[in-house]
């Protein structure tokens, strides 16, 4: 049993009960494993490759790796290629129960660090992100990222750690981890511009950092999601009574049930619509919210665009006022004609018929949308779901026509 824990090893999820001892086998399984999944030609994936290490010498730590965003295509990958890049990273830095290690190299602007700015969206506070600045040993001579390593320059509330990774040629060399570790050891003692601060630099010292900073953010985490779980709990327990004497072939429990579901379902619509819902999304506006952006933003938009001839409408009134007047004589008045002002009126408002038809449509298709997001929740019944997904959308679209005719 020693030897065995003495013995490192690693196991895939994908290759269940296999033990690689041999680490260059791991790297060429992984390899194997991403072309598989992606294809030979740059592409990506969303479906990770689920790896794990047994070691005396690491510490507990579970470690995304996620691709660094790619702004031109190449290969077989496709047009949006940093959209969906940039989708698969906020789905997982998004989590409120991670830290993130925010990579950026030391030869450039960190004012321009894609890493740093994603972060930043998703933990402005800054209570998750952990600065990383690797090719240290890369920057031209005579700079160094001093500033940035001391916290003055960008500052993040957890400080930046500096590393000196094994170089390309280190690794087709076969250049092991403990001479890289010493290597970068010697590089941050040597370094005037780091030697002061060589304690805190490199990969032992940003291991012990995200252990200990991992170990703290689930202290801090674990009362919130204990509560969470908690009322989760009795909320499924609350069903289960309410269902425990639940008979299938009963005619009046499956009435009820499919009562309760359609009621869930038009609160959940209300919800939505009127901003009280449990789940609020942070990545874009919907609902209410995205109507009453139509209505106050969009609809007004629509009406600065249209086409307006001052000079032209003047010499409309003039000749509406003419030609109610006939034969008489047109004597200065206080007030317009109201035959004339109401003629005019008219074909003003007519103008409006297109941002009006044009809201409509709008509003009606984040009606829809809203719909389908509520009847998610019936997915385990699709056919009650496309059927109230259809009378809904179908009622939607009657209102709509309605609307337009009175417009």
């Amino acid at each position: 049993l020693l030897l065995i824990f003495l013995t490192e090893y690693a196991e895939f999820l994908h290759c269940k009960g296999k033990k690689f001892t041999d680490f260059d086998e791991v790297r060429q399984e992984i390899e194997i494993e991403t072309d598989r999944v992606t294809g030979m030609n740059k592409g990506i994936s969303s479906v990770p490759i689920n790896l794990r290490i047994y070691s005396p010498h690491v510490l507990s730590l579970t470690l995304i790796d996620l691709p660094g965003i790619t702004k031109v295509p190449v290969g077989d990958q496709p047009p949006d290629i940093e959209q969906q890049i940039r989708d698969m990273i906020m789905q997982f830095i998004s989590r409120e129960n991670c830290l993130i290690l925010a990579v950026t190299p030391a030869n450039t602007d960190l004012a321009n660090s894609d890493a740093l700015k994603l972060a930043k969206e998703v933990d402005p506070q800054g209570l998750r992100t952990i600065g990383v600045i690797t090719k240290l040993d890369l920057m031209d001579e005579g700079t160094d990222a001093r500033e940035v390593l001391e916290n003055k320059l960008l500052p993040l509330r957890r400080g930046y750690i500096g590393v000196v990774n094994r170089s390309q040629k280190d690794i087709d060399g076969k250049k092991d981890i403990k001479a890289a570790l010493l290597a970068e050891r010697k590089f941050f003692l040597s370094h005037p511009s780091y030697r002061h601060m060589a304690d805190r630099m490199g990969t032992p010292y940003l291991q012990k950092v995200l252990n200990q900073q991992l170990t703290n953010h689930i202290r801090d985490t674990l009362p919130a999601f204990r509560s969470k779980l908690q009322s989760q709990l009795l909320s499924i327990e609350h069903e289960v009574e309410v269902y425990k004497n639940f008979r299938p072939e009963d005619p009046t429990r499956k009435t009820k049930a499919l009562l309760q579901m359609v009621q869930q379902f038009s609160v959940d619509f209300e919800k939505r619509i009127e901003g009280s819902g449990d789940q609020v999304d942070t990545l874009e506006l919907s609902g209410g919210a995205k109507i009453n952006r139509i209505f106050h933003e969009r609809f007004p938009f629509e009406l600065v665009k249209m086409e307006f001839n001052e000079k032209e409408l003047r010499r409309e009134i003039s000749y509406a006022i003419k030609n109610i007047h006939g034969i008489r004589q047109v004597l200065p008045c206080l007030f317009t004609p109201d035959m004339a002002f109401e003629a005019i009126v008219k074909k003003q408002i007519v103008k409006l018929k297109g941002p009006c038809l044009k809201s409509v449509d709008l509003v009606m298709q984040e009606l829809i949308n809203t719909v389908k997001k509520c009847t998610k929740k019936l997915a385990t019944y699709p056919r009650l779901c496309e059927e109230t997904e259809r009378i809904v959308a179908g009622y939607i679209r009657e209102r709509e026509e309605k609307t337009k005719d009175q417009v």
